[in-house]
């Protein structure tokens, strides 16, 4: 039984990993938390269905279709919102991607109230036995479309210069000004890119969940868990961390109580913020000055 939770764990950690690593996307651009991450990916999630059942568009152009969409709402919320108020505390930031968050969830909620929607069969219905474990098509899919993204990700921040202008900004937006960097445009495009990431784990979890305007909130919560536990701002923790949560969620569920899968990403923030504030592969990050 066990290591069928840990395949079951890893597949539904990658998800959480995902999301995990558009926010840290995110955070790289302000240092703040985007407590609205959550309904992009709700975001994501409504506009391929909208797209594959309304329109009749087939899932991979729809889902691509979604990306666009999702990239063009996270720069226009940061070209709109956000930099006018960047050089204030982060707690105003904080509240204004929290505000933007409840106005996407109060947007589909005017459209589709609290209904519960279906998402039509994409993936195929088989499943592959390898000794005692099972793992279905679901599973291989999605973590192989995930785990390829996240080595595009990893090669992009840490071995070309367009990563290097990224994480530049990251310690210190003033000295990456001062040696030409367009600051501006690089908060633009990791904005648009955290969300078009947040979409797709939207795109991904279409298919195999039900689709309601308050899903936002339980991403939001293990993504920010898998976060904390890898530590902020890092790329690699982010996808520890979500892994990690994935499969203590179902270990714990099954040998201690069902309740753990819903709360058990609440205990991992409270357990590392009170051992280990920084997390496994976080540090500091530099003041803004």
């Amino acid at each position: 039984m066990l290591p069928q939770l840990i395949v079951s764990g890893i597949a539904q950690g990658i998800l959480y990993a995902l999301v995990a690593l558009s926010m840290t996307m995110v955070y790289r651009a302000t240092t703040v938390i985007n407590f609205g991450h959550g309904d992009l990916v709700m975001g994501g999630a409504f506009v391929v269905y909208v797209l594959v059942v309304y329109l009749g568009i087939p899932y991979i152009p729809a889902a691509l279709l979604a990306l666009a969409v999702l990239f063009a709402v996270g720069v226009a919320i940061q070209r709109g919102l956000i930099q006018w108020i960047l050089a204030g505390p982060h707690l105003a930031l904080a509240m204004m991607a929290l505000a933007v968050g409840y106005a996407l969830r109060g947007g589909a909620r005017v459209l589709w109230g609290r209904e519960i929607l279906p998402f039509p069969r994409i993936f195929p219905e088989r499943s592959y036995v390898v000794g005692d474990v099972v793992v279905t098509a679901d599973n291989l899919i999605i973590s192989g479309v995930v785990l390829a993204l996240m080595v595009l990700l990893f090669v992009l921040f840490y071995a070309t210069r367009a990563g290097k202008l990224i994480q530049a900004v990251f310690q210190t937006q003033r000295g990456a000004t001062l040696v030409g960097i367009n600051v501006g445009a690089v908060h633009g495009w990791m904005w648009g890119g955290g969300a078009a990431l947040g979409a797709l784990g939207g795109v991904l979890l279409a298919p195999i969940t039900f689709l309601y305007p308050d899903m936002g909130v339980w991403v939001l919560v293990r993504g920010f868990a898998a976060m904390t536990l890898g530590g902020f701002g890092s790329f690699h923790g982010a996808v520890v961390g979500g892994v990690i949560l994935g499969i203590v969620e179902l270990v714990l569920g099954a040998y201690v109580s069902t309740a753990f899968i819903d709360i058990s990403a609440y205990v991992v923030v409270v357990a590392v913020l009170l051992l280990r504030p920084d997390g496994l592969f976080g540090r500091q990050a530099v003041a803004r000055i």
